[in-house]
């Protein structure tokens, strides 16, 4: 497959370089016990759902569960749209379950395609990725980070801007940094937020059960009140609720780094699962022991609003809660992420360079690094909710592609090894119920899909100027090269020894 940047692995100039850099190493080498430099097996089952539930459980759930409960009108329905959305997300995961058992390689979406359907739909959905998804959606939930953690400093004056955007670019840099320097201590660090999250979520299930208990049901008659209920709501809660749950795939972007894969990959997924959607059930549930449907609907911040009711002045802890919370997200995603972006360099989609590892550190520090610039850039110039709102669709639609294209490899690859295999009406549900929340996007907002759709096709005349073009000037190829190089001492990277 040709190169992004048409550079010749066996070229004498990125020889020369490695050579350099292994020289520069050489002492520091003799120490080590293991010499090949590389991605290693360092993601065990505790690691691997710490990931996915790190991801997960995000802000919304402390913040804002009032969307679906006034999008379904009761609260019975409102409940129910949790489960079902939990349910439709266990199926979507247990498809990704088996795509992770038999293609063994990191990447997620974009392995997957690749497989599937071939270089073109792959390069499309990593296109959309680098260029406005990833960017915008890390922007996002990091300026939720910088919101949360300055509000305690600041109560009750409002945040200025400018201070929410410097924090959010130092807690955006110490991520960055950290995955950088070790995956050790980013998935050490990730158990640790993971478990902070939970604890954050016990404070609100553990005093809302015991209400219940002790009989405070009245918020719960009439729960399934039809007369509030509209159906043309309901696809818009189903909406919210998925994206609720959006993350259950991002193990499937660290499979080559997963040990024993074909158990941990299914079983990490499957118990993560369980334990988001036991999450989010029973912290609504505890939201509606204390809080009636109008006064949630009222409320800013659903989960400070429970605490200011039940615990007093502890409810200021809740912003930290919130806090470390989106730095567990931003964290697991970067971790994540970044093997997307070093899986498309390996199979020449993008710059060679992404898909070098740093000779002492062993981490894809330019596949981490690629993402610092293009979120700064949307964090302070970017319209990072009008981008997401247009490109939010795009990830239900080649999820759903995705899924198809298990179904496609199960009769044109039927001989290829699948230690976990799913019934065939699952892939089936998730992939018809992706597309109409596809349709359902363009019902609701024709406008902004339209737009994201265009964005998308941009990928198309990019896959044939960057991949598939092959007689490029010979200045253009010199500074692609220069460029390689140059990147390549200065990030002290080399391609990994196989």
């Amino acid at each position: 497959m040709k190169s992004f940047v048409c550079v010749d692995r066996d070229e004498e100039f990125s020889t020369k370089a490695q050579k350099w850099i292994r020289n520069r190493t050489q002492s520091d080498s003799k120490h080590r016990s293991d010499n090949k430099v590389g991605l290693k097996k360092k993601v065990g089952l505790l690691r691997g759902i710490s990931i996915i539930v790190g991801i997960m459980i995000g802000a919304g759930i402390f913040i804002s569960p009032k969307g679906i409960l006034k999008n379904s009108g009761s609260v019975g329905m409102s409940l129910v749209v949790w489960i079902a959305c939990g349910v439709l997300s266990l199926f979507g995961s247990l498809c990704y379950a088996e795509l992770g058992t038999c293609i063994t390689k990191s990447g997620g979406h974009y392995t997957y395609l690749l497989e599937a359907f071939g270089p073109k739909m792959a390069f499309m959905r990593l296109w959309v990725d680098l260029i406005a998804i990833r960017p915008a959606g890390y922007a996002v939930i990091s300026l939720a980070f910088g919101q949360y953690i300055l509000e305690p400093l600041f109560m009750p004056c409002e945040i200025p801007p400018m201070a929410i955007k410097l924090v959010t670019t130092i807690g955006i840099t110490s991520v960055m940094y950290l995955n950088s320097m070790s995956v050790t201590w980013a998935s050490r660090i990730q158990i640790v937020l993971t478990c902070s999250k939970l604890l954050a979520i016990a404070f609100i299930i553990v005093p809302g059960m015991y209400q219940l208990f002790k009989g405070h049901t009245e918020n719960f008659d009439n729960a399934f009140e039809l007369s509030s209920v509209k159906l043309s709501g309901l696809p818009l809660a189903f909406y919210s609720g998925m994206y609720a749950y959006a993350g259950w795939f991002y193990l499937n972007f660290v499979t080559e780094e997963v040990q024993n894969p074909e158990r941990n990959v299914p079983l990490g997924i499957c118990i993560s699962m369980v334990i988001v959607t036991s999450c989010y059930v029973l912290t609504n549930v505890a939201y509606y022991t204390v809080m009636s449907a109008e006064e949630i609907l009222l409320s800013e911040a659903v989960a400070k609003t429970f605490a200011l009711k039940m615990m007093g002045d502890f409810s200021v802890a809740v912003p930290i809660f919130v806090a470390l919370s989106c730095y567990g997200s931003m964290n697991g995603s970067a971790f994540a992420m970044s093997r997307s972006f070093y899986v498309a360099s390996r199979e020449g989609h993008l710059p060679e360079v992404l898909s070098m590892i740093h000779i002492r550190r062993h981490t894809p520090l330019p596949a981490v690094l690629i993402l610092y610039p293009l979120t700064v850039l949307q964090l302070f110039l970017g319209d990072i909710y009008g981008l997401l709102n247009f490109m939010s669709f795009l990830r239900w639609l080649f999820i759903g592609v995705a899924v198809v294209g298990l179904i496609y490899m199960r009769y044109t690859r039927p001989d290829l090894p699948r230690p976990f295999k799913v019934p065939l009406f699952i892939p089936v549900v998730f992939s018809v119920m992706c597309f109409l929340m596809v349709f359902m996007s363009l019902y609701s907002d024709p406008v902004n899909t339209g737009i994201g759709f265009a964005v998308s096709f941009t990928g198309i005349p990019a896959y044939y100027i960057f991949i598939a073009f092959d007689r490029r000037p010979k200045w253009l190829q010199k500074a692609f090269h220069l460029s390689n190089r140059t990147l390549q001492i200065i990030l002290e990277v080399i391609p990994a020894e196989m």
